[in-house]
């Protein structure tokens, strides 16, 4: 804001309100010269940080726009499955305490107990962009340790079945998100603090049958171009999902623990397809694996 008095000259158009701005005024004979030194508003910030920080100065409560739970309202350790719906189903059917803590954009997000321990289960929607920002926000705004992503997934390869679940070691992806986000560009990412060794060893005591395996985090659900030939062969992909690329990426890049877990629920390259009572026992398992997975983190 430019100090006050009287002046013939127009102020630049609010752009001042974004930069602290020093003027100092230098007089001859001749001219008056107008020096300006900007310097910026915040370093070492995102876009977004600076965006919440102008929220919490005009009085919003909400620890971001698209999350209304108290910081103390989310656990350490957060289970995503990509439906809220599904979420509210975890919450209901297999948590005790449960309290609802976010229904942003119905994006819920339930916190309770699993035998004991405190968890968050809350969706994160669709595609790259939408997981990119819920697990940011978590990841940096509420402090949560470990996101667990348990969704479903489109098999590439003939010998991977339905109902089968994947514990995912890297997800390839055509996006440019990363490079967008930070500067990487990389396309294939693995989580460098995976959980992958703890759903391992759960899922034997569970006495269930897992594949470990690298997944395509695609951008495009109907796709009419995607070689599943080649993204097996270049990029080890057996299956297609649609966030598992971010997730670790953002986890890497703020030293955060990450893991995905995916039931076949589709075949692209068989002619199965799972009746709905075979959708939900196979979600199940999944589900399970990754609520015993959590106690022990």
């Amino acid at each position: 804001m430019i100090g006050k008095g009287k002046s013939s000259k127009k102020s630049p158009k609010n752009h001042t309100s974004h930069f602290s701005l020093h003027t100092s005024v230098c007089k001859s004979q001749s001219f008056c010269k107008l020096q300006f030194n900007v310097e910026k508003l915040l370093q070492n910030n995102t876009v977004f940080d600076i965006l919440r920080a102008k929220i919490k100065k005009v009085g919003g409560n909400n620890m971001t726009p698209h999350n209304e739970a108290k910081k103390e309202d989310i656990a350490k350790i957060v289970l995503m499955p990509g439906d809220p719906l599904r979420a509210k189903y975890i919450a209901e059917n297999f948590m005790e305490n449960v309290r609802l803590v976010n229904q942003v954009r119905g994006m819920y997000a339930y916190t309770g107990t699993y035998k004991g321990k405190e968890i968050t289960v809350m969706g994160h929607g669709m595609g790259i962009p939408s997981i990119g920002i819920y697990t940011h926000e978590l990841f940096k705004f509420y402090d949560v340790d470990c996101i667990i992503r348990i969704g479903s997934c489109g098999g590439y390869v003939e010998n991977l079945n339905l109902k089968d679940i994947i514990v995912v070691k890297e997800g390839y992806s055509e996006s440019t998100f990363a490079e967008v986000y930070n500067g990487e560009k990389v396309h294939s990412v693995a989580a460098k603090n995976s959980c992958n060794d703890v759903i391992l060893e759960t899922a034997k005591e569970m006495n269930l049958s897992v594949v470990e395996g690298n997944v395509h985090s695609t951008d495009v659900f109907y796709s009419s171009t995607a070689d599943l030939k080649e993204l097996y062969e270049k990029h080890g992909c057996i299956a297609a999902e649609m966030e598992a690329f971010a997730l670790f990426h953002i986890a890497n890049s703020l030293n955060k623990k990450a893991a995905c877990i995916l039931s076949v629920t589709d075949s692209l390259v068989k002619p199965e397809q799972l009746t709905p009572a075979e959708r939900q026992t196979a979600l199940t398992n999944m589900i399970k694996l990754g609520l015993e997975t959590a106690i022990k983190l």
